[in-house]
């Protein structure tokens, strides 16, 4: 349920992506780049969510907060199917990121109520297991839409989605939060645990370098279709290279789930970190160099993507690891940064497009080495340390 509720988010990108050409065209947009913004304003909208849904979750319960926020998604899924420029789409589409926040922080913040530790990064990488098989399916399914339907029906597929998993979460959801544990919708609680938040190192630290990973990954979602068709001329090729770049995320994240009660979640998101650095350096130098042909392109994406897929969860359970007692809140800030910051390093990142594919590591090289330097800080310059907090 966790992941379904997760994946909402991801296929709110990525059974977009195909549609992009024709959103471009029935709306008469003639910079490509422009395009971008589809994405990146549903990722913003959905940062800037996060701010909100953790604090109300604290105070009212997981579960209520929770079923709102896929209410609001099912009508502004609805919506945007009925918009008639790319303007209204945007404004639409930054609405919707921020009312689907709430599957994703809340999400987390009820993983973290049950789990803590090494456990919750393993309970986290089985939920991605199964999140990660959206960017798998997902631009295959806008594709298979797109045969079928105009780029509208994507969004009324989004609004039936949301409708299934709300049904579920209102038919089988527990209470995660029992009223005793709550805490007041005060200014002085906010406060104080946005205070916390900033200024524990690990949480502000690894929310800061999860941020520049998130940046790079979505700088790559968000530019794939402009890659495929400008760089290698092969759009109809998209959808099976990005499930490709995704499963071997998926497989990452399946191997982390395995080990990382064993070997330790910071001596594997650390490793992982070094090798995603190391593989984007390499994969800039080739490009950099021109005519890359598509299958090695392929490979090194892959590759960079099961680095992020090892990284990933146990950054984000290393970083809610001491804040058990505001989960929601924590979640709810966190989400703020790491969102909305990779948000603008993807912008960032894709604006650099001109026809090469170089942008894209070199960015990811950029990222990573910033991601390192947060790590090393929290670290005190120690890496690779095993380290066990009692649940």
């Amino acid at each position: 349920m966790m992941a379904a509720l997760m994946a909402l988010h991801a296929f709110g990108i990525d059974a977009m992506l195909p549609a992009l050409p024709e959103i471009g065209r029935a709306f008469a947009v003639s910079d490509a780049n422009n395009l971008q913004w589809i994405v990146t304003v549903f990722v913003m909208g959905a940062g800037a969510g996060q701010l909100f849904y953790g604090p109300l979750s604290d105070r009212f319960g997981r579960r209520r907060v929770m079923l709102l926020g896929l209410c609001l998604y099912i009508v502004m899924s609805a919506i945007a199917a009925l918009t008639t420029t790319l303007a209204s789409l945007l404004f639409v589409r930054a609405i919707q990121g921020f009312v689907v926040a709430a599957s994703n922080v809340v999400s987390r913040s009820i993983v973290r109520d049950r789990y803590s530790g090494a456990t919750m990064a393993r309970v986290m990488s089985m939920i991605f297991i199964v999140f990660l098989s959206v960017p798998i399916l997902a631009p295959s399914v806008g594709q298979l839409l797109l045969l079928l339907v105009s780029w509208r029906g994507i969004f009324a597929t989004l609004a039936f989605l949301g409708t299934c998993v709300a049904t579920w979460v209102a038919l089988r959801l527990p209470e995660t939060l029992p009223p005793e544990r709550r805490r007041p919708l005060s200014a002085a609680h906010l406060s104080e645990a946005a205070w916390f938040v900033f200024s524990e190192p690990t949480s502000i630290l690894y929310t800061l370098a999860m941020a520049a990973m998130f940046g790079s990954l979505l700088a790559y979602v968000s530019t794939v279709p402009q890659i495929f068709a400008g760089a290698f001329h092969a759009p109809k090729l998209m959808a099976t290279t990005f499930a490709f770049c995704a499963s071997a995320m998926g497989v990452a994240s399946y191997f982390n789930s395995r080990i990382v009660e064993r070997v330790g979640m910071h001596r594997i998101s650390h490793i992982a970190l070094l090798s995603f650095i190391g593989i984007t350096a390499v994969h800039a130098f080739v490009a950099h160099g021109g005519n890359e042909p598509l299958i090695v392109f392929a490979l090194f994406q892959a590759a960079t993507m099961a680095s992020f897929g090892l990284a990933a969860s146990n950054f984000g359970a290393i970083a809610m690891q001491p804040m058990g007692a505001i989960a929601g809140s924590a979640a709810s800030l966190q989400g703020v940064i790491s969102t909305i910051g990779g948000a603008a390093v993807a912008s960032l990142i894709g604006q650099q497009w001109s026809g090469s594919v170089f942008f894209l590591p070199a960015g990811a090289v950029c990222c990573g080495v910033f991601a390192l330097g947060c790590v090393l800080l929290a670290e005190n310059a120690r890496l690779f340390r095993r380290i066990d907090a009692p649940r």
